[in-house]
């Protein structure tokens, strides 16, 4: 339909819990990795890891722009683990996703093999028509992952909507100010356990709507009508 709703959708913290198991998982691997490669102390990866994740919304773009590795190969390394087991989601979350009517595509900083295997855990890949991943958003031969705005603008020519039908549902603020920013609507999908949520209170500018869970996209009093 041409009217229609495009969701995009945020993986960690949004569609499913990371912080109890995945997060320190990453986390761990990420400051492993940086220990290796860069012959740092653990104290001293762990700064560096928070510190490119802080400017670029993700490690693996500081990593990619001051030290010459490659994002993907330091992505795919610090992401390579059996997420079975590990991943945990509302009940009924395949059902919901069903229920909500638009156009849905996954939006996420992670690597494409990490989000296919976590949608299969959680049994929602149908209900995607496309998955962007980090894998994707290379522009000019520079990663460019969220929070870019260009990313996004490149993402909005790829599915041939203006910006104002989409909306993007992310547990990261940076994330959902750049989406307000090139005219999308934004749903903050709040998590506790997600870096520097806590210090956000009340309403945000660029904040349209808050959610703790994809259950409440079905609410009536949180349904996001078409302006």
């Amino acid at each position: 339909m041409p009217t229609e709703t495009v969701w995009l959708f945020d993986l960690d913290n949004t569609l499913h819990d990371c912080s109890r198991h995945i997060f320190q998982r990453i986390d761990r691997n990420m400051a492993d990795l940086m220990m290796r490669w860069l012959n740092l102390d653990r104290a001293r990866a762990d700064a560096l890891r928070l510190a490119y994740w802080k400017r670029y919304g993700a490690t693996a773009a500081g990593l990619e722009l001051h030290h010459g590795i490659a994002a993907a190969d330091f992505i795919a390394a610090a992401h390579d683990f059996d997420v079975r087991g590990l991943v945990h989601a509302e009940p009924g979350l395949s059902r919901k996703l069903a229920l909500l009517p638009g156009r849905k595509i996954l939006l996420t900083n992670a690597p494409e093999r990490y989000a296919r295997a976590v949608l299969r855990e959680l049994k929602i890949t149908q209900h995607f028509e496309l998955i962007w991943t980090i894998d994707h958003m290379h522009l000019q031969g520079r990663l460019r992952c969220k929070p870019s705005k260009a990313m996004l603008r490149q993402l909005l020519a790829r599915l041939r909507v203006p910006a104002h039908r989409v909306v993007l549902v992310d547990d990261t603020f940076a994330n959902l100010r750049s989406a307000k920013a090139v005219g999308m609507r934004t749903m903050l999908c709040h998590h506790p356990g997600t870096p520097h949520n806590a210090r956000h209170h009340g309403r945000s500018a660029y904040v349209d709507r808050r959610i703790k869970s994809i259950a409440d996209l079905l609410n009536g009093r949180q349904r996001y009508p078409l302006a």
